[in-house]
């Protein structure tokens, strides 16, 4: 037993002795054999290798150092063996170039794409020497059996492009191409502008400077200089300061998908066998392109364009000043023989708000006297008070065409001239009017808070035909603070606005320049000039209109103003009891919100794209709903909206601006409840129109509107008590209801157009409204608003035409939006869209005077005489 668990024992020893032995190390594999050949240009070489064979291919060719020649190494692997590629090196004097066979190229989603055909272009080193030989070797090795391939290396062609020359060529995703270019002397930028038939495959344009390596591939072409995606065009302006070398290679490469130019990302059918992983062969993704190289425009170009700009918004002041100027000659004039007559005149403020008088006899003529709203004839030229307590009255009818008549108090006896019934009244006699222009108290809130005063409200804004005298009830000066508040809230919201914008868009300008992607700004490449840091002043420079007009136009309202208050400070009859009350407001907020909306727009014009586009809308929005405000204020300066519910609700419309810019495309709740809001509100501002804001929204609301429904629909059918404004409220819900529908049923990819277009409909509509009633009323439109109206409709129609041929749009990928890029077409420095900031400009101003002089015929007429609607 002893000898028996011994051996037993011995065994044991011998074979852990033997497991803890190293393995037996692998015999040294023999040095790979070296095949060395030399070898020339435009010879094919189809030839074999194998894990112990490495081919050397010795090329020579003579630089010289005034003229350039590309050389071009191709290669095509006859046998598959993927998992065993066939590797080329490319030993050159300052560079080497690797590249393995099949190559494999990654795309979204870490898809792998093969290529058995490559084709490299050299990256080409300087020589000092007139003439120098130099010597390049191809290196071709593999870890294969046995691997056959063929060998090519040829001369470039027109490797060098030439100034306004087309060149044509093709390319793909493994056979990528670059060309040098030299700037010429006496340019110092040029436009590299490259064209293709057909939109895919997808491409990539890059600017890189003469350096080796070149990064000609689509996974390493981003790393250094300026490129953008491209489908059918594609332009990129360099300039000579950027490159020290005076020279640079223009790159193009075809990626390997098309998911980055908006096209569809091809579905690849894998085989049962197959592993996901699997390289998938692409066969023939070829492009054929077209490449040419003009110089821009010279800094002669910059200047006179500048110049231009200026001449044109400047001649707006020269036109402003002389048409002040001959207003003063022409009161000058008149002064000396009307000094004796004590009366006002027909004729209106100027421009700038000067008056003039005519003959008191004038104001007995039949047409002054048929001067009143709605009359044909019958109506009171007199209005003054005095002059009504002292003679008798009678009803007689008073309407207008195709309306029910209504009655109108209209003296029986002869009238007096206004002038003398306003000169037999003091001031104290005027602040005793029903107008109530309290000279004790300041404070809105105390004239508010009294239960007569309130009922007095009630009876008046309730009854069925007003007149502005019915509205301006307030103490003017209450009145004018409230509407100063528009101008400070929105002075102090443009500085908030503004100075974050002004550093978001630097910093955008700057990852620019710092990368060199040009995919992240939508500009019309075809006709964008830079100056400095900035890619596209032209575009910035045009937006010089909307402020120097907006200036203007704040300074116009300044001397009104002033006008205005040196009348009030005599105690002129006209400012007192007559025309439209003058609050003035609303106007510099108007002018503030067109400055805005041109250093707005001139920032997002630095870098647009989608993240943005609410910088160049936000202050569109407010001068919408300013005009609308203003427009309902001249005739309803009681009751308009205060500064602090008409910003809230204008915020409100930014807000859904920008949510449905980035989340409503193709959201469908997000329409939905859209859609509802706009309906709800559109309700709820005509109930308050309808009834002069004297409803409530309480718990009681419903049962109040059953109430009216069957008194006036199902217990009697009577019609609306104030059936223009029901015309105009069923027409604007038409309109809003019709938007909502369209909105919700098309979803419309441009929310933020979108919301805009809502706004000008609704101003355009409440605008003709203003005009045709204002006819109707027997008002007349005086011959500078209406050369004005004329003048602005026209100007509105070609800048609508400029605006639409949409040279971009970033609702697309930058490659696509680039199909929609033009040439410059004035004074090769400025393209449609700076255009339309010209005219849109001058339109805008446009419609600001109107909304200023439109009722310029109503300043000697008695407000009590006066209609609202």
């Amino acid at each position: 037993m002893a000898g028996t668990g011994a051996a037993a024992l011995a065994r044991a020893l011998l074979a852990w002795a033997l497991l803890a032995l190293p393995p037996a190390l692998p015999q040294p594999r023999e040095s790979p054999k070296v095949r060395a050949k030399e070898a020339r240009f435009n010879t094919t070489y189809t030839d074999w290798v194998d894990a112990n064979l490495l081919n050397i291919y010795a090329f020579n060719h003579s630089v010289r150092r005034n003229r350039t020649e590309g050389v071009r190494v191709s290669v095509n692997v006859l046998s598959d063996h993927k998992d065993l590629p066939v590797l080329f090196v490319v030993r050159q004097k300052e560079a080497v170039v690797s590249f393995q066979v099949p190559l494999i190229l990654r795309g979204l989603y870490q898809r792998k794409y093969a290529y058995q055909e490559v084709s490299r272009t050299l990256c080409q080193p300087q020589t000092k020497a007139e003439v120098e030989t130099q010597h390049f070797y191809v290196d071709v090795s593999t870890l294969s059996l046995n691997a056959s391939y063929q060998l090519r290396v040829t001369h470039v062609e027109n490797f060098v492009l030439r100034t306004n020359e087309r060149f044509s060529f093709n390319a793909t995703a493994a056979q990528p191409q670059y060309f040098k270019y030299e700037f010429p002397e006496g340019v110092d930028s040029v436009i590299v502008k490259v064209t293709s038939a057909m939109a895919f495959p997808c491409s990539v344009i890059s600017i890189q400077d003469i350096l080796c390596p070149v990064y000609d591939l689509d996974n390493n072409v981003a790393f250094i200089g300026m490129y953008q995606t491209m489908t059918k065009k594609a332009a990129i302006t360099v300039q000579k300061k950027d490159f020290p070398s005076n020279s640079f290679y223009v790159v193009v490469v075809v990626k390997t998908e098309d998911e980055a130019c908006g096209g569809a990302l091809p579905y690849y059918p894998l085989s049962r066998d197959a592993s996901p992983d699997e390289p998938v062969d692409q066969h023939n993704r070829q492009k054929m392109l077209e490449v040419m190289v003009s110089p821009t425009i010279t800094s002669e170009a910059y200047v006179r364009s500048m110049l231009f700009c200026l001449a044109i918004f400047l001649s707006f002041y020269i036109l402003t000043l002389l048409i002040g100027c001959w207003e003063s000659c022409r009161q000058q004039k008149r002064k000396g023989l009307l000094a004796a007559m004590d009366s006002p005149s027909l004729d209106t403020a100027s421009l700038l708000g000067h008056t003039r008088s005519i003959p008191s006899s004038f104001l007995g003529h039949a047409t002054y006297k048929s001067y009143s709203y709605g009359s044909f004839g019958n109506g009171s030229s007199g209005s003054a008070e005095g002059t009504m307590d002292s003679m008798g009255s009678a009803e007689v009818p008073y309407g207008y065409a195709g309306q029910e008549q209504f009655k109108r108090r209209t003296p029986s006896a002869p009238m007096r001239p206004l002038s003398i019934a306003m000169g037999e009244r003091s001031l104290e006699n005027v602040a005793g009017r029903p107008r109530v222009d309290s000279l004790s108290s300041v404070e809105e809130d105390d004239y508010d808070t009294l239960a007569d005063i309130d009922y007095d409200k009630n009876v008046i804004r309730t009854k069925q035909y007003l007149c502005v005298a019915d509205l301006a009830r307030k103490d003017k000066r209450v009145l004018r603070k409230k509407y100063q508040i528009y101008f400070w809230n929105i002075a102090t919201i443009a500085v908030f606005y503004a100075l974050p914008v002004v550093q978001l868009v630097i910093t955008y300008q700057t990852v620019v320049n710092v990368t060199g992607n040009q995919d992240i700004c939508y500009y019309n490449f075809l006709c964008a000039h830079p100056l400095g840091n900035l890619s596209a002043f032209n575009n910035i420079l045009s937006n010089l209109g909307y402020v120097l007009l907006g200036l203007l136009f704040l300074l116009i309202i300044l001397q009104r103003e002033i006008n205005y208050n040196r009348a009030l400070m005599r105690n002129d009859a006209h400012a007192l009891e007559c025309g439209i009350p003058k609050h003035f407001g609303l106007f510099y907020a108007m002018g503030t919100a067109l400055m805005m909306e041109g250093l707005l727009s001139a920032c997002y014009h630095v870098c647009p794209n989608y993240t943005n586009f609410q910088f160049d809308t936000s202050f569109m929005y407010m001068i919408a709903g300013l005009c609308m405000l203003k427009l309902y204020q001249k005739r309803h300066p009681d009751i308009n909206a205060s500064a602090y519910s008409a910003y809230a609700c204008l915020a409100l419309v930014i807000f859904f601006s920008v949510v449905g810019v980035v989340f409503g495309k193709g959201n469908t709740a997000f329409w939905i409840v859209f859609s509802v809001i706009h309906i709800v509100a559109t309700l709820l501002l005509s109930t308050q129109l309808y009834y002069m804001g004297r409803w409530k929204l309480d718990s009681g609301i419903l049962r109040r509107i059953l109430h009216v429904l069957y008194t006036d629909c199902i217990r009697q059918c009577s019609g609306p008590m104030y059936v223009d404004r029901m015309v105009l409220l069923v027409m604007g819900n038409i309109i809003n209801w019709s938007l909502a529908a369209y909105g919700l049923i098309v979803r419309p990819n441009d929310f933020a157009s979108y919301l805009l277009a809502i706004g000008i409909c609704n101003l355009l509509l409440y605008f003709a409204f203003y005009i045709i009633m204002k006819l109707r009323s027997g008002e007349r439109i005086k011959l500078i608003p209406l050369l004005c109206i004329i003048g602005t409709s026209v100007v509105w129609g070609f800048a609508l035409f400029f605006f639409f041929q949409g040279l971009s749009t970033w609702q697309k990928t930058p490659a696509e939006s680039r199909e929609h890029n033009r040439d410059c077409i004035l004074l090769d420095f400025f393209d449609d869209h700076d255009i339309w900031h010209f005219l849109s400009s001058i339109a805008m101003f446009g419609s600001f005077l109107v909304l200023l002089t439109l009722d310029d015929d109503l300043d000697c007429v008695q407000r009590d005489k006066i209609y609202v609607f």
